[in-house]
């Protein structure tokens, strides 16, 4: 069973310090039940910690134990993974190995998912720095701000007559201290309305930098590499000096320089170098739908594909080198978890190549009616929570009765028995359904107290169910 919670993991909580059990603790605040599959993970995750503290010379030949999840849609496996990237702090990435074919067959090669893990991993490295030289980004965006609003007073260097009278001479110094001293106080004055947010609307001149850059493709043995490469990088800065005037509101200004200034302040070149090494040593890729390329070559058909994209996502399973625009990304390490139904093939029907490097498999449970109960009331942001809070926003009160919320349970778990199991997702088109009519009065609903109980939700779903062929396509 599968339940989502709401939260992060404990900012007092170090991973490295943390036992397998403790991260099954943790993982249970976000996904309940699902132990065999947890228990997995998060020996994979501790697996890691351990390695990073093996001398190197061991540490570069311990393989991480990647993991195959077999269940039906909506038990839980996504939410596994994307919990221990969370936990982590790790680069994650969910992909569906459909979309990948083998060369010459349309579709993306299987290099692709490292370089878009490396995207996610630059993109984190450069929010943590960023988040680093805020503070200094802040103080440096308010300043430039205050001089667009009121440019510093030019020293009148060279104005004074010193051969006239020194009493005159003093009198001008003590002018131009008095004038600086209201400028300052003025300045302040200014400071104080930007950052309550008083001047966001008054207009400012700025010199903007041209960003749209030309943006091409290359291709290569591997068909289209979505490398995203662009006209900057291979001209250099042949466009870096391209500006103009532009008026734009404060709080534009205050965010267009706010980039501006962490561009300035952060060494891009630093952040892709800890960005590659973040993706080698704990990226984590969620490779879906695994059960779809399941098959062994039999000479023509869809299977010789299959077994084309097998082979070719076998090489970055194992430990290979792939190029992207950051520069040269080893995945011997990165950790592959692979799911699917297998309702039709079996683990068994991969080549036996990738089912070696996949030595840990976990069946997920399941849902029950008990489940669907939990899910909908447990999480601090279940459907009903979720439901009630949204109608409230219209003045509409919403009231479950525990018997409501069984038969809700009940009608979910009917239909997904007699239709395809699509687990807890099945709640999300019975809510939908169950509350149409109150969601489509919405404000102009009367009474504005709305009590929902097992009768309510027999009248709304029961012909629904019922008719076993409309119900395929409603729910």
């Amino acid at each position: 069973m599968v339940i989502y919670l709401a939260g992060e993991v404990d900012e007092e909580a170090r991973l490295d310090e943390m036992s397998p059990r403790q991260i099954v603790t943790e993982l249970d605040k976000h996904v309940v039940g699902q132990r065999n599959a947890k228990r997995a993970v998060a020996i994979a995750l501790r697996n890691r910690v351990r390695r990073q503290k093996l001398p190197p010379e061991m540490a570069v030949d311990v393989m991480p134990k990647n993991i195959i999840m077999i269940g039906s849609t909506g038990v839980g496996k996504t939410e596994i993974a994307r919990r221990l990237a969370r936990m982590s702090n790790s680069p994650f990435l969910k992909v569906e190995a459909s979309k990948f074919t083998e060369v010459g067959y349309v579709g993306r090669d299987v290099e692709s998912m490292i370089r878009d893990l490396t995207e996610i991993s630059v993109e984190m490295t450069r929010q943590e720095k960023s988040e680093e030289v805020a503070e200094k980004a802040e103080l440096n965006v308010e300043e430039r701000i205050l001089d667009l609003l009121l440019p510093p007073r030019r020293t009148a260097v060279g104005f004074y007559d010193f051969d006239s009278d020194t009493a005159e001479e003093t009198s001008t110094e003590d002018d131009t201290a008095a004038q600086d001293e209201q400028s300052q106080r003025t300045r302040e004055k200014l400071r104080t309305q930007l950052r309550s947010g008083k001047l966001d609307n008054r207009l400012v001149e700025l010199d903007v930098r041209e960003r749209n850059f030309p943006v091409i493709e290359l291709a290569g043995p591997q068909g289209v590499e979505e490398m995203g490469i662009n006209m900057k990088d291979m001209l250099g800065n042949l466009f870096q000096g391209r500006t103009k005037r532009r008026k734009m509101r404060v709080d534009e200004a205050m965010e267009y320089l706010m980039q501006e200034e962490e561009e300035r302040l952060i060494d891009m070149d630093q952040v892709a170098r800890a960005a590659i090494e973040r993706v080698e040593n704990s990226g984590i890729i969620f490779l879906d739908e695994i059960d779809k390329i399941a098959g062994r070559e039999s000479g023509h058909g869809p299977d010789v594909s299959r077994e084309g994209v097998q082979r070719d996502i076998l090489p970055i399973v194992e430990g290979t080198t792939v190029n992207s625009r950051y520069g040269m990304v080893r995945t011997d390490h990165i950790l592959f978890i692979a799911a699917g139904a297998f309702h039709v093939s079996k683990p068994s029907d991969l080549i036996p190549e990738l089912q070696g490097r996949f030595p840990i498999r976990v069946e997920l449970e399941s849902l029950t009616i008990e489940d669907f109960k939990r899910i909908l009331t447990e999480p601090r942001n279940a459907l009903i929570k979720q439901y009630q809070a949204m109608m409230d926003t219209e003045g509409v009160k919403i009231e479950f009765t525990s018997d409501a919320i069984d038969s809700i349970a009940n009608f979910a778990a009917q239909v997904n028995q007699q239709t395809e199991d699509i687990g807890a997702r099945r709640l999300q088109t019975i809510m939908e359904k169950l509350l149409e009519e109150i969601s489509f009065e919405g404000p102009d609903l009367e009474p504005k107290q709305q009590r929902i109980d097992a009768t309510y939700v027999q009248n709304m779903l029961s012909e629904t169910v019922k008719d076993q062929d409309l119900s395929r396509y409603i729910l």
